[in-house]
């Protein structure tokens, strides 16, 4: 029931998100991330609205986040996670699509 109503929360998001961000949503769901991810909600892990505002206009923020997706980690965000680390998703998720769910990400920034 949870997931079902993940992935409901999820699809609604979809309807207020720009159409490009339709293919890094179906990418997110391919690769699991909306286990502990959201668009515009807490999970297990920040919103995804809220990691791109923390890192909108910083340079090395894409090449930082690609490398915490591959790697996994905590400590960024204990405050909202409570210490519950990210897993790490390389080489389970391939590079190039690590690289495309982490542009999709950032492009949320408002």
């Amino acid at each position: 029931m949870k997931v079902q109503a993940l992935v409901l929360g999820a699809a609604l998001s979809v309807a207020a998100l720009p159409s490009f961000a339709a293919e890094g949503l179906d990418l997110a769901k391919a690769s699991g991330c909306l286990a502990c991810h959201s668009v515009e909600k807490k999970v297990v892990g920040p919103a995804w609205q809220d990691v791109a505002n923390k890192y909108k206009g910083d340079a090395g923020a894409k090449a930082a986040l690609i490398a915490k997706v591959k790697a996994g980690g905590k400590g960024n965000w204990t405050a909202v996670t409570g210490g519950v680390p990210m897993p790490p998703y390389s080489p389970r998720v391939a590079d190039a699509d690590i690289e495309k769910l982490v542009t999709f990400v950032l492009g949320l920034a408002k």
